[in-house]
């Protein structure tokens, strides 16, 4: 077998730990089967301890709603409220049960030019990312995952993360989004808003994401 089912249900392979992309050939020709790997998690429990919205319910299963992942690429509407705040800075994606997982601490980076990030993409502030016009969002993110979550989805993250960050230096941006032109965008700005006055704390203006 190519691995086993981790307790965060991705696969792990004991050389490259769960950094694999899965393919498949269909042929018209009768292949031997290996042997299922056997799984060795062990007593680990440490993906399961570290996901922030308790995602992974127990062992082998995950509920993909509280999932970071979901929520912040492929969940098209509203962000659940009791989620929000649990968030963090993640704005599209969370490899945190993955980032812990004993299996992943060998991992080694690519060399495949194909797999490279672009320079131009990497680390954008929040405050960047939250003054992108509808047009300015299609020019810089045209081809990238990032173009399937649209700005409406992207800017939605961005508001929650500003809203988790507690620096009061965002307000004049998110209550530029609270009329923007997307009622899902002006809804987790008008959260964000709130959370951020409520907080009365600050940080360093600019935060960048990872």
């Amino acid at each position: 077998g190519l691995g086993w089912f981790g307790k965060n249900t991705c696969i792990l392979n004991k050389k490259l730990g769960s950094w694999i992309f899965l393919g498949e050939l269909i042929l018209a020709l009768p292949l031997d089967y290996d042997r299922p790997a056997l799984d060795h998690c062990g007593t680990c429990t440490r993906c399961i301890d570290a996901c922030p919205t308790d995602a992974i319910l127990e062992p082998y299963v995950l509920d993909s709603r509280q999932c970071i992942a979901y929520l912040t690429i492929e969940l098209k509407g509203s962000i659940p409220e009791t989620l929000r705040s649990q968030m963090g800075h993640h704005i599209f994606g969370c490899d945190i049960c993955q980032d812990v997982c004993p299996w992943n601490r060998k991992r080694t980076s690519t060399s495949e030019a194909s797999l490279q990030p672009q320079p131009s993409q990497v680390h954008p502030s929040l405050a960047e990312l939250a003054q992108l016009t509808p047009q300015a969002f299609k020019a810089r993110f045209r081809g990238t995952p990032l173009e399937r979550t649209k700005r409406r989805g992207v800017l939605r993250n961005v508001c929650v993360a500003m809203g988790n960050s507690g620096n009061h230096a965002f307000i004049p941006l998110l209550e530029t989004l609270a009329d923007d032109e997307e009622e899902l965008i002006r809804e987790h700005a008008v959260w964000a808003l709130a959370r951020l006055r409520q907080a009365g704390n600050d940080a360093t203006p600019g935060r960048r994401i990872s």
